[in-house]
């Protein structure tokens, strides 16, 4: 594993845009420890003032930054890369700009739209934030509510069933009907440009309810399932079949599961590119800005939070969490500048874990591992270790983004986006990998 840019931060490393004025610096403090109706409570204009002037100062590549720039663009030439590709390079301290291509282009992003997402999912909702699944009982009937968790999983819905039997059997219950309510997040559970072919393979239609990540139509009904026959298991009759209902107002609370903090959610969703958490992540956002639990509303605050830290949003447009919607449109400049924010040890109390959840070049078990065929060619080999990364992948789309130590010892954040390429998508990760070794330095 490489030594990480937060771990830099930690050792001292300092960069122009960090430098928050006092007032500031409080105010982003409270707006992650106590985020209210989603109101982001920093100032816009002093954000953007500040990213700006950074951008705008001269710039003068030291040699290093110049290979790569003569590199790149050479390299950007190759047949595998197609013709339609926005990418550029930053240095991570003073945000000069070291290589650009088309970067204001927009063009699909795939899962790179899961850094938008989690930048403001960490923002609103906070790093310390949990997701909570509940039983209540009213009247006969145990209702199951979801709460937004993704992560959920068979031995924590046992738990749930256990506890729930515990009380059912001191009240001196045998017999129970079982409802679940996923209210929590309102239909349509499938976002603009998704096609028929994703769900439920890629991504499961967007419910609040779900075990085990399954991949079915009702995940909700499904969960409700199996916690009735966790609780028959137990001794306790469940009569009729589960179906969708309301917990009542009046019902009395059982037990509750309290997901892993959202920091921890979010490093997994990107280190696994996870879709169905990424939805689960915007729906989530959307109520805590006051919204309702959508994806038009999760991405109306996407794009607030984004401005609110000085994200240009220039033909910026997406549809929803994950990316798979093929009607997102991202410019690479976009992608660099939402990763830069992220970097800055200005934002480290809120953001750092997107930094810290970007696969390593061949991380096992990450989207840059072996398995995947990444970082496995004679150009990019020399990467492997060196370089942290958000992929993304759809048909047509294939994006690399995120962050490397270069030859002159500086952080250089980049991203390169490819959309239309006719060759196989393989070779164009193979090409990719290799754009980003060149940002290293190792593939000089």
């Amino acid at each position: 594993m490489p030594n990480s840019p937060s771990a830099d931060r930690a050792n001292g490393r300092h960069r122009k845009s960090g430098a928050l004025n006092p007032a500031l610096r409080r105010a982003a403090v409270i707006a992650v420890t106590a985020p209210v109706a989603g109101t982001i409570l920093f100032g816009t204009s002093a954000f953007a003032a500040d990213r700006t002037a950074a951008k705008t100062a001269a710039a003068t590549l030291d040699p290093a930054e110049q290979k790569i720039a003569d590199n790149l663009g050479t390299r950007i030439q190759d047949t595998r890369l197609g013709t339609t590709l926005s990418g550029v390079v930053i240095d991570a301290q003073t945000n000069k700009v070291v290589w650009g291509h088309d970067a204001t282009t927009a063009l699909m992003p795939a899962s790179n739209t899961k850094l938008a997402t989690s930048t403001a999912a960490l923002t609103v909702l906070g790093p310390d934030h949990r997701f909570t699944t509940k039983v209540v009982y009213d009247a006969g009937t145990l209702t199951l509510v979801g709460g937004g968790d993704r992560t959920l999983t068979t031995a924590d819905l046992t738990a749930l069933a256990t506890t729930a039997v515990a009380g059912l059997k001191n009240a001196g219950l045998t017999s129970v009907k079982v409802q679940v309510d996923d209210s929590l997040f309102p239909a349509p559970t499938l976002a603009v440009g998704w096609n028929d072919g994703y769900y439920p393979d890629s991504i499961a239609p967007v419910r609040a309810l779900v075990v085990d990540g399954r991949h079915v139509t009702d995940t909700s009904l499904d969960a409700g399932r199996a916690f009735a026959k966790l609780l028959t298991q137990q001794g306790v009759t469940v009569s009729g079949s589960v179906a969708h209902g309301l917990a009542g107002t009046a019902a009395v609370p059982v037990a509750q599961h309290d997901s892993d903090a959202l920091s921890v959610i979010v490093e997994h969703m990107l280190k696994v590119s996870d879709n169905d958490i990424a939805e689960s992540l915007l729906r989530t956002t959307a109520l805590a800005a006051g919204r309702p639990a959508t994806f038009e509303d999760g991405t109306a605050v996407v794009r607030q939070v984004l401005t609110q830290y000085g994200v240009s949003l220039a033909d910026f447009e997406i549809h929803d969490g994950s990316g798979l919607s093929r009607s997102n449109r991202i410019p690479a400049q976009t992608i660099a500048d939402i990763l830069d924010l992220a970097d800055d040890p200005a934002n480290s109390p809120t953001l750092k874990y997107i930094v810290d959840g970007l696969p390593v070049a061949g991380e096992a078990g990450s989207t840059l591992g072996p398995e995947w065929g990444r970082f496995d060619t004679a150009d990019s080999q020399c990467a492997v270790g060196k370089v942290s990364a958000k992929t993304g992948t759809l048909t047509g789309a294939i994006a690399l983004s995120g962050l490397t130590k270069a030859g002159d010892g500086e952080w250089k954040i980049f991203s390169f986006i490819e959309n239309s390429s006719t060759a196989d998508p393989a070779a164009i990760k193979d090409a990719l990998d290799g754009l980003a070794a060149t940002v290293n330095g190792c593939w000089a």
